[in-house]
């Protein structure tokens, strides 16, 4: 009993200290009050340190009581974090460098930099911030990251949209690209072009692509029309394929210069007409060629080449996305995914170019392609091409990389190729 009274009599002390109202507020990340205690007028008395010492519990909390009911900016609230701390929306990260606004043209432009890679190999909590500056910051890991996105940069060339389908159900689009100093007196070869990305993502409208489309136009001299064709899962394969047949016919629709685009009525030499896409719309362009073959053209229309670059097709253990997504198929074996031999016989076109890239886990469909294009039986002339240093449809991604200018001049000197074997 003795030690229970001793016990009961010791003095409790609660030290608080209350600082001016300038005093600058340190964040505690335990404390369950606002920084606004600092500004409460009633507390002017409290503009220097004071330390209040209560002496037994039961004062303590009659103290405490009386500066809650009093104070209300004393009640718990979670803790407001200051703009500086607070967590700030990230924007995307820039693909492109600056410099890309130094070329006065993908032609003539002298300036090649390195474009700034792309870091997502960690978000921001994983890396510590050496420097921040008002366009980028800077890690510790040498890493920089820029905190504005590159404006759209289009190379020196006029680019329209157009409709190509307006079924509700069915739509097709385009992006239209015409050189910037196109030969008056001559009409201009007509690139129908497909895009890649798996046939469930990018379109002929991001930057990248239009980037690339207006620089074959610029570079080649041709009026190109670059295909948005419908996506997984909006719309699942075949339809792209129908699409893609159906943009053919659009362009085609335009031989007696009344069709619905003045660019292809006025400028299109439509007895000159190349497919082309990258990845996904490499496949796309080989089915359309090998439907040509099947169909009669209107006269006044042919179709000169194909150019397939970093094509994809099955056969290499990369089929189970497209069987997934196509709905109507006939397994690894249907013949939009793996070519057959009758298909590759009937492609409607006179040459054949296919590029592939050496870091392109797809480099080894492309060069089956080519060996059973060959072997196929079908009059025309195939070419080769091994992008050394890229990995699969870089040239897009990085088109200021030296080994991306060189697919681009190959497309055109293809493109342009005069005394061909034909």
């Amino acid at each position: 009993m003795a030690t229970a009274r001793c016990s009961s009599s010791i003095l409790l002390r609660t030290t608080t200290t209350l600082r001016p109202a300038s005093a600058p507020h340190q964040q505690n990340p335990s404390s369950t009050y606002t920084s606004i205690i600092h500004h409460s007028r009633n507390l002017i008395s409290t503009a220097t340190n004071k330390t209040i010492h209560t002496t037994t519990m039961a004062s303590t909390a009659r103290w405490s009581t009386s500066l809650l009911s009093k104070y209300s900016v004393l009640r718990p609230r979670t803790p407001i974090l200051p703009p500086a701390l607070a967590p700030q929306p990230q924007p995307p990260l820039s693909t492109y460098s600056t410099t890309v606004h130094h070329s006065i043209s993908l032609g003539t432009a002298t300036i090649k930099k390195k474009h700034a890679k792309r870091r997502v190999e960690a978000t921001m909590e994983e890396k510590e911030v050496s420097l921040e500056f008002p366009f980028f910051r800077v890690y510790k890991d040498g890493g920089v990251e820029s905190l504005h996105s590159t404006p759209v940069f289009y190379p020196p060339c006029d680019v329209k949209d157009a409709v190509i389908s307006s079924d509700p159900c069915a739509p097709v689009s385009a992006r239209i690209f015409l050189p910037k100093t196109p030969n008056p007196n001559n009409k201009l070869p007509v690139l129908l072009f497909f895009h890649g990305s798996g046939f469930c993502a990018s379109s002929a409208f991001t930057e990248e692509y239009s980037n690339h489309v207006a620089a074959i136009a610029n570079e080649a001299k041709v009026l190109a029309v670059s295909v948005e064709y419908a996506k997984f899962p909006a719309r699942s394969p075949p339809e792209c394929y129908e699409d893609a047949w159906r943009s053919l016919q659009w362009v085609v629709s335009h031989k007696g210069g009344d069709g619905p685009e003045p660019w292809l009525n006025d400028l299109a030499d439509l007895q000159r007409v190349f497919i082309a896409g990258s990845g996904t719309g490499g496949n796309l362009s080989h089915w359309v060629a090998s439907l040509v073959g099947k169909t009669v053209l209107p006269r006044g229309v042919s179709v000169e080449g194909a150019i397939l670059v970093h094509p994809f097709f099955g056969g290499i253990g990369d089929d189970d996305q497209w069987l997934f997504m196509c709905k109507e198929k006939n397994g690894p074996e249907d013949p939009r995914l793996k070519p057959t031999v009758e298909d590759l016989q009937s492609l409607g076109c006179k040459r054949v170019l296919v590029c592939v890239a050496e870091k392109d886990p797809l480099l080894v469909a492309g060069r089956n392609y080519v060996t059973a294009l060959k072997k196929s039986g079908w009059s025309g002339s195939v070419e080769l091409v091994e992008n050394q240093g890229l990995g699969h449809c870089e040239h897009v991604y990085k088109p200021y990389e030296d080994s991306s200018r060189e697919v681009l001049k190959k497309i055109a000197s293809f493109i342009n190729e005069k005394n061909c074997c034909c």
